[in-house]
């Protein structure tokens, strides 16, 4: 990834997609956030600084070359639908957790195995998927304080989830090839672990980290 593309945080007014604009722009990216409200996208942008511009999250989708959707996972439909226009060819970079309120604290996959299956099923052929940031806590992101965690990325095409662990590594994460985009199952699943962990251990967003001495695959 060259570092000059555009990128598209749908659903940017979030806790976490408002940490992921932040971090990148901070990094020196091109990023715009996306809403509902193109308003209320360019108030957050504002607040947030670095450079970062706000529009509806369809406008945001089609100026953006790299698409990050942030969205709570009983928005997932409404919002891909309303994208979906817009993102033909593109990375899309799907967040979505399907937590299932008011048990979040037990896995509830969806029937298609995981959300970002769902993701790729609704935008169809064309669109490039790949799934990421599940285990990252957006109140910590936020911050410019070091955060040790890694961010496991998933997606059927390596150059693809390459891009997505040059993201993740620009904002001060470690990101770490998961395989295949089946494999999100896996990190979506463990997000409702970790806020077992959270409730259980008075932890304040535990995340997660990969141990032994990781060697770079080749590109």
């Amino acid at each position: 990834m060259a570092g000059n593309e555009r990128i598209a945080v749908i659903g940017g007014t979030g806790k976490l997609g408002a940490a992921i604009a932040r971090r990148l722009a901070k990094a020196g990216r091109a990023v715009v956030i996306g809403s509902r409200s193109a308003e209320s996208a360019q108030a957050k942008a504002t607040e947030l600084g670095f450079g970062l511009t706000g529009m509806s999250n369809a406008d945001a989708a089609q100026a953006g070359d790299v698409i990050i959707v942030t969205v709570p996972f009983d928005s997932q439909d409404t919002t891909l639908a309303g994208i979906k226009p817009y993102v033909a060819g593109k990375l899309v970079v799907d967040t979505t957790v399907p937590l299932v309120p008011p048990r979040v604290m037990r896995v509830q996959l969806p029937a298609e195995g995981s959300a970002a299956v769902r993701t790729r099923n609704a935008l169809g052929d064309g669109v490039r998927i790949v799934s990421a940031f599940h285990s990252v806590a957006g109140h910590k992101l936020i911050t410019d304080k070091d955060i040790e965690c890694d961010v496991l990325v998933f997606g059927d095409d390596k150059a693809d989830r390459q891009i997505v662990v040059e993201l993740a590594d620009a904002m001060g994460l470690r990101g770490i090839h998961g395989g295949a985009l089946v494999n999100s199952a896996a990190a979506e699943a463990l997000t409702s672990i970790l806020i077992f962990i959270n409730k259980t251990y008075q932890v304040d967003g535990a995340g997660i980290r990969i141990t032994g001495e990781l060697i770079q695959p080749d590109a």
